[in-house]
């Protein structure tokens, strides 16, 4: 578990998958998603997480608010990538914050303990994000995370057809910090 001054990343469990599905399955949620889902494919995603963080010790964890006991959303790491494209396998950082907590700093103190969480338990080059290119609040943050652009990575996501503006990934990065020098 991380704890970070207003939120708690913990792993899943199964009793948390109804709260996700109604939280993230919004229209507004999934604009740049391909739409509302299925339920039962969001719990499969829920499924995904709990299997990574059994075999990896960290995934895309639930972010939980401390002050209320409430789930916020999901965010964190996970081995990602898509096989034929740039990034087949990469240390990916996501998130997902509800809509009740938008433009709070939520996402971002999430995604920087992710990133610390990174940098302090895996030998990973660096940390891989990916969006739609029409996705300008993920795209900020991952900016203000640090993270660049990087077009020679950019990929069509193989889940979307050819011609949907959702599938054209764009992707940024961001390098493990370079030691610090003893002094």
């Amino acid at each position: 578990m991380i704890e970070t001054a207003r939120l708690l990343l913990r792993p899943w469990r199964a009793e948390d998958k109804p709260a996700f599905a109604a939280l993230v399955n919004t229209p507004a949620m999934t604009a740049h998603l391909g739409g509302v889902q299925p339920e039962a494919d969001l719990h499969r995603l829920i499924d995904d997480q709990i299997a990574g963080q059994a075999a990896q010790g960290h995934s895309m964890w639930a972010v939980e608010l401390k002050s209320e006991g409430v789930l916020a959303g999901i965010c964190g790491l996970r081995i990602g990538g898509h096989p034929g494209t740039p990034v087949p396998r990469v240390l990916e950082i996501g998130w997902r914050i509800g809509e009740a907590w938008w433009g709070q700093g939520i996402a971002r103190e999430a995604a920087e303990a992710s990133l610390a969480f990174a940098w302090a338990n895996t030998d990973e080059p660096l940390v891989a994000a990916w969006t739609a290119a029409a996705n300008t609040r993920s795209r900020g943050l991952m900016e203000r995370l640090g993270m660049r652009r990087r077009a020679d990575l950019d990929f069509r996501h193989p889940r979307f057809a050819a011609g949907d503006p959702v599938g054209a990934m764009i992707v940024y990065t961001i390098d493990r910090p370079a030691p610090r020098a003893a002094g």
